[in-house]
């Protein structure tokens, strides 16, 4: 079996300004210190890929303009809106008054496994994402309204942020595509 692989222009993507212009996702994400700029640029591209509606960086994550971030983002910064913000607390409990449900990335004792959780049509999710050695914040977790996990089997507990936030991205859009 013969399988071309298309060209970049036979993808027909969106430019950054389309990119801004197309339909909210209902999907944002929070980065709560996050010490990677790599992963943060990694969290700016996989967030293209899904349409995240906006990214925001919270106390240490490094922020554009970073040839850091850049290298791995690849153009992605300047298209997913973002914001800094000095504390993650603050903005989760702003974003909560605001209409958004928080979810925390995190194992925790009552997490949803991930492959579980039923998004409701038109709720709008704020996604927290932890630092890559303390997770998210104990606080942070509090203040959320829940925790999704996703399930692991090896001996490792965890997964390198970047790549948790592809998995739960693709689960999520994909559930909210198809409902």
């Amino acid at each position: 079996m013969h399988d071309r692989k298309l060209l970049n222009y036979e993808l027909h993507r969106v430019d950054a300004k389309q990119y801004r212009e197309l339909p909210e996702s209902g999907i944002s994400l929070i980065l709560d210190n996050i010490r990677s700029a790599h992963n943060v640029g990694s969290a700016f591209r996989t967030a293209d890929a899904f349409k995240v509606d906006k990214i925001w960086l919270c106390g240490i994550c490094a922020c554009p303009p970073s040839a850091e971030i850049h290298k791995s983002a690849l153009g992605a910064e300047d298209s997913v809106p973002w914001e800094h913000r000095d504390g993650t607390s603050a903005l989760v409990s702003e974003l909560k008054a605001s209409g958004w449900t928080v979810l925390s990335i995190e194992q925790t004792e009552n997490a949803i496994e991930l492959q579980d959780f039923s998004p409701a049509p038109g709720a709008r999710y704020a996604l927290v994402f932890g630092n890559e050695v303390e997770g998210v914040q104990q606080e942070v977790v509090d203040a959320s309204e829940g925790s999704l996990v996703i399930p692991q089997f090896g001996t490792k507990h965890s997964l390198n942020v970047s790549v948790s936030i592809g998995v739960v991205l693709w689960q999520i859009s994909h559930k909210l595509r198809h409902q």
